[in-house]
C-alpha cells in the first residue's frame, strides 16, 4: 500500500486534542484537502485506521499559517472531523483547539518569542474574530508544565490566557440568530445564540430531565436524542446555517440549576451525542445568555456574580465546571458583551510525519 507523509503535530488544546497542520503542507482544494483530514482521524465510527479517538473532542483539525492581515500573527482555520459520518465541518469555531495554535506556531517557527511570555494575535478564519493568546515561554522556549488546573484534564500544566473580543454573530451574523432571546419550537422553548458558537439552549426540565443525567444516560436515551436531532435540523435555518445534517452546529445545551455554585448547569451535544464537559466558545455563548434578559436561562435559578461592567461565571458541566469572564457595556435591553476572557492549557503530544494511505484519499475524494 501506497502512502504519503504529511508534517503534523497533535496538541491537547483545553478539554480536546487535535491534528495541527501547516496550511502550506495540505492541498488547497478543498475535496482534496477533506479527503486528508477524514483519512488522517480515521474513516467510520471508530477512527480505528486513524489518529482519531471515536470522539468528537478528538477528532479535530487545526489547519494554520502565518498571517498576511494587520496585527494578525497567524490564520486558524478550524476543521471538525463529524465521527462516523466521513465529513469536515469548517462552520464552527473551537476555542479548546485554539489555546493550542500559539504552542504550533512557536514550535512551528511561524512566531518568534519573547521572554517570560509571549502574545501571539490569532485570526479564526471560521468566523473573522480575532483573539490574544498570551503563552508561557521563559527563557524565550514555550512552557508547558504549571500550576493550572482545568476541568476535564488531568493534572496540571502552563495557563494560556484567551482574550476575545467581539464575537458576536460570528457563525449566524447576529448575536440572537432568529431575532428573539427565546422562540418556541415544537413544544420546546429555546434561546438560539451565537457569541463564539451557535448553541440552542433548552431547559433540561422540559424534556423531563433532572440535569443530573451523566452523558453515558442520556446517550443511552433514543427517545431524548431524536428529539434532539429534529431540534436540530429545524433551527439549522432559523440559525442562517442551513441544513446543519453534517454540520457540529448548532449545539444543542440543556441546562439546569447549579449543583456547586455554579451559574447554571450543562449538558452539551456535539452534534447529537452529550459531550463530557463544554467547549470553550460554547461556554461562552451559554455565559452571554445567561446575563442576557429573556432567555431560556431564565427559567432555571442563576447565580450571576459580577463587579460593575465585568461578569465571572463558573459554567457547570459533566466533568466539573468552566470560567468565563465578560466585560460589558450598557445594561437591560442595551446589554452588550465587548470582551470575554478565559484560561486554558495545552500540551505537545506528538509531532513528525503522519502517513496518509492513498487508496484512503481516493475513496474520500469519490465520497
Amino acid at each position: 500500500m501506497s502512502q504519503i507523509a504529511i508534517p503534523y503535530a497533535q496538541i491537547r488544546g483545553g478539554s480536546s486534542k487535535g491534528l495541527f497542520f501547516k496550511a502550506e503542507d495540505l492541498p488547497q482544494d478543498e475535496t482534496e484537502r477533506n479527503a486528508i483530514l477524514i483519512a488522517a482521524m480515521g474513516s467510520g465510527a471508530r477512527q480505528i485506521d486513524g489518529l482519531g479517538g471515536a470522539d468528537p473532542l478528538t477528532s479535530k483539525v487545526a489547519i494554520v499559517s502565518k498571517s498576511q492581515r494587520p496585527g494578525m500573527d497567524v490564520d486558524y482555520l478550524f476543521a471538525q472531523v463529524v465521527v462516523g459520518k466521513d465529513s469536515v465541518d469548517t462552520s464552527p469555531n473551537c476555542g479548546n483547539i485554539l489555546s493550542g495554535v500559539g504552542y504550533f506556531a512557536i514550535e512551528t517557527g511561524m512566531v518568534k518569542t519573547t521572554k517570560s511570555s509571549t502574545i501571539v494575535n490569532v485570526y479564526m478564519v471560521n468566523s473573522g474574530n480575532e483573539c490574544e493568546l498570551i503563552v508561557q515561554t521563559p527563557d524565550g522556549k514555550p512552557e508547558y508544565s504549571g500550576d493550572t488546573k482545568i476541568d476535564g484534564v488531568p493534572g496540571r500544566s502552563a495557563p494560556v490566557i484567551c482574550n476575545y473580543s467581539d464575537l458576536a454573530g460570528s457563525a449566524c451574523g447576529s448575536l440572537f440568530p432568529t431575532g428573539n432571546p427565546k422562540d418556541l419550537v415544537d413544544g420546546f422553548d429555546v434561546t438560539c445564540i451565537d457569541n463564539g458558537m451557535p448553541v440552542a439552549v433548552l431547559s433540561a426540565a422540559s424534556f423531563g430531565l433532572t440535569g443530573d443525567e451523566t452523558p453515558e444516560e442520556l446517550n443511552n436515551n433514543p427517545v431524548l436524542l431524536e428529539k434532539i436531532y429534529n431540534l436540530r435540523m429545524k433551527l439549522g435555518p432559523m440559525m442562517n446555517l442551513g441544513n446543519v445534517a453534517q454540520k457540529a452546529v448548532p449545539k444543542m445545551c440543556l441546562i439546569s440549576t447549579a449543583r456547586q455554585g455554579g451559574a447554571l448547569s450543562t449538558r452539551t451535544f456535539i452534534p447529537d451525542k452529550c459531550h463530557a464537559a463544554i467547549g470553550v466558545l460554547g461556554a461562552v455563548s451559554v455565559a452571554s445568555a445567561c446575563i442576557l434578559p429573556g432567555t431560556v436561562c431564565n427559567s432555571v435559578e442563576l447565580n450571576l456574580p459580577n463587579t460593575g461592567n465585568i461578569y465571572e461565571l463558573s459554567i457547570e458541566h459533566p466533568s466539573g465546571e468552566f470560567s468565563v469572564k465578560l466585560e460589558t457595556a450598557g445594561n437591560g435591553n442595551d446589554l452588550r458583551i465587548h470582551k470575554v476572557g478565559v484560561i486554558r492549557t495545552a500540551r505537545l503530544l506528538s509531532k513528525g510525519e503522519l502517513f496518509i494511505p492513498t487508496e484512503a484519499l481516493k475513496q474520500n475524494t469519490r465520497a
